[in-house]
């Protein structure tokens, strides 16, 4: 089995949950070592991402992580979180004991894979990079709203002034669509999410719909420019009266998973709607109760 192990080389806690895992593998696998880390494990061999081709790629890190290296690899993503939010992650990496088990998991084929909708996209002729979870189209410069027009499927529906539109998949409601009120949204479905970023005398609203559709967003303005950005990672400037074209890729995301459902990998995150530890009852704990 070829194992690829890439960390984020700005987190400490990363690399050294990395050491581990590698540690723990031990000679129970061939493993390949991303070359943004050079100094992790120098008697093993280092390739850039984009040439693991691993059986299985072991990502520790945050969720900009795990979304930079599932835009630049097609194997199959043990996420091990070091970060803050980690809600792509299957596993705790502050808890050495379960890193350790993933690892034994992982090596005796006891995992499952779950399939995640990615987006594609292109500006004019132009491909865009598949993402796991939303095209952002902003006004820039920051700070300033813009117009913009709304296609489904080559027929406009409406235009919206606001800083900016969100089109996410089910995986990334829990990320840019969720912090400007838009749905949370089972990621076992397959479906486009349109979200506006602080939208101007309009109550902030998503709309949800099938992933056959194919979205357009032009910036309309003139004098005021727009940028697309993927997955947070990059960044592409949008041409006067050119739209981005949007919809669901052919290729898909893959993630290890072990048998954690998505609710509860959402608990103790503050992303669900209602209280999440026994015994608490939410924000108005504290209000009497009616007589």
């Amino acid at each position: 089995m070829k194992i690829g192990v890439a960390a984020n080389p700005k987190k400490p806690d990363a690399l050294r949950i990395a050491h581990r895992a590698i540690e723990r593998i031990g000679d129970r696998a061939h493993v390949v070592v991303s070359d943004e880390t050079p100094d992790l494990a120098p008697d093993r061999p280092h390739e850039p991402i984009e040439g693991l081709s691993p059986d299985v790629l072991v990502a520790i890190g945050g969720d900009g992580t795990f979304l930079y290296v599932l835009g630049r690899c097609d194997a199959p993503l043990l996420a091990i979180n070091a970060g803050t939010f980690g809600v792509l992650a299957e596993v705790d990496g502050r808890e050495t004991q379960r890193v350790d088990d993933a690892v034994d998991r992982l090596l005796e084929g006891r995992y499952f894979l779950e399939g995640r909708m990615k987006l594609a996209g292109q500006i004019g002729k132009e491909a865009l990079p598949d993402v796991v979870n939303e095209f952002v189209v902003h006004s820039t410069p920051v700070g300033k709203m813009g117009l913009f027009e709304i296609a489904v499927d080559g027929k406009v529906t409406g235009k919206i002034r606001a800083d900016g539109v969100i089109v996410a998949t089910p995986t990334g409601s829990t990320a840019y669509s969720l912090s400007s009120l838009g749905p949370i949204v089972d990621p076992a479905l397959d479906a486009l999410l349109l979200t506006t970023i602080a939208p101007f005398r309009v109550e902030p609203r998503s709309v949800v719909v099938e992933p056959l559709h194919t979205i357009r967003l032009t910036s309309i303005e003139e004098d005021r420019r727009a940028i697309v950005i993927a997955d947070g990672q990059s960044q592409y400037p949008l041409p006067d009266s050119t739209g981005v074209t949007i919809y669901r890729s052919p290729r898909r995301a893959t993630l290890v998973r072990f048998g954690s459902r998505f609710f509860e990998r959402l608990r103790g995150k503050r992303i669900l709607p209602w209280s999440d530890e026994p015994g608490r009852e939410g924000r108005y704990a504290d209000l009497p109760s009616p007589p």
